[in-house]
C-alpha cells in the first residue's frame, strides 16, 4: 500500500490511490518509450509520476495545489525527467509548454479530479496536439457515457463529439475501496485513441454547435431542438437512414451527426 504525507483538500478533489498494481496497470494502457513525452494532470502524492518517469523521455506534470511540492520533491527526487509545474491545467497553454521538448510520442495519462472531467477531456480535443493515446480515470457513471452506443439513456453530446476524434475503450474498472480518502463513487479507467481514418467534416465548429443543439433538450426530438435549422434539409439527411424529424438525437450514431453538419454548414 502507497503511502502519503498530505494533507487532502476535497476543494481540488484529491483522491490518491493506494495499490501500486492498479497504477502500474494504468501506466501500461500506453507502450511508453524513452522517445516519448507524458503529460499527467494532478500527480497527487507522486506515485504514478514514478511510474510514468520510469518508463518516459520526459513527464510534464500540472498540479494546482502547491501545497504538495514537499510532497512530490521528495517522491521525485530521483527523477531529473519529471517537471511540475504548479498552475491550473485547465488556463494553461499546452503547446507553448511543450514546444521546447523533443519526443516521438505524446501521451496522456492522469487520474484526474472528476469535477473537472469533462472540461480537461475537451481541452485535450481542442487542443490540436496529436496525443497517440489518452488514458484517464473518470467516474465510472462517466465512463458509461463516454464509451456509450446510440439508443442509450447515457449518450450524449459529448459522446457524439468524442467519437468523431477517437476510438473510446474502457480499459478496467477500479473500486472506490482502492482510493484514500475513499470517493462516494466507484471509477473506470478508459483510453481514447485517435481515429486513424476520421470522417470529412466541413467544420468542427459547427458540427459541435448542430450536435450540442441537437442534445439541449434531452426529451425532444430533433423537430424541436433544431427549429432554427434548415429542418427540409434536416429531414433529408434523417430519411437517408430510415429516421425522420421526430427521433431524438440519443438514437443517432455520431456520422448521421457529421453528415448533418456538413450538409447545413
Amino acid at each position: 500500500m502507497e503511502e502519503y504525507n498530505v494533507k487532502f483538500k476535497k476543494k481540488f478533489g484529491q483522491n490518491f490511490l493506494k495499490d501500486k498494481s492498479t497504477i502500474e496497470k494504468i501506466v501500461n494502457t500506453c507502450k511508453i518509450t524513452k522517445k516519448d513525452l507524458v503529460i499527467e494532470v494532478g500527480p497527487g502524492g507522486g506515485i504514478p509520476t514514478k511510474e510514468l518517469a520510469k518508463l518516459a523521455k520526459k513527464v510534464l506534470s500540472y498540479e494546482i495545489d502547491e501545497d504538495l511540492k514537499n510532497e512530490l520533491d521528495n517522491k521525485l527526487s530521483d527523477f531529473s525527467n519529471v517537471e511540475v509545474l504548479y498552475q491550473d491545467f485547465l488556463k494553461s497553454n499546452i503547446k507553448k509548454d511543450i514546444e521546447k521538448e523533443q519526443y516521438d510520442n505524446i501521451y496522456f495519462i492522469s487520474n484526474v479530479p472528476y469535477y473537472i472531467t469533462t472540461p480537461i477531456i475537451n481541452k485535450l480535443t481542442d487542443s490540436n496536439i496529436n496525443f497517440k493515446k489518452i488514458t484517464i480515470m473518470v467516474q465510472k457513471e462517466v465512463a458509461d457515457r463516454l464509451s456509450s452506443l446510440p439508443g442509450n439513456r447515457e449518450y450524449g453530446s459529448i459522446t457524439v463529439l468524442l467519437n468523431y476524434y477517437y476510438d473510446i475503450k474502457k480499459e478496467f474498472f477500479v473500486s472506490r475501496e482502492e482510493f484514500i480518502p475513499k470517493p462516494n463513487v466507484d471509477s473506470e479507467v478508459i483510453s481514447l485513441k485517435e481515429k486513424k481514418d476520421k470522417l470529412y467534416l466541413k467544420d468542427k465548429e459547427y458540427f459541435k454547435k448542430i450536435v450540442r443543439d441537437s442534445f439541449q433538450f434531452k426529451r425532444k426530438n430533433i423537430k424541436n431542438n433544431l427549429k432554427k435549422y434548415n429542418l427540409d434539409e434536416v429531414l433529408r439527411v434523417l430519411e437517408k437512414y430510415n429516421y425522420d424529424l421526430s427521433v431524438r438525437a440519443e438514437q443517432l450514431d455520431y456520422s448521421i451527426f457529421i453528415e448533418l453538419s456538413n450538409e447545413l454548414c
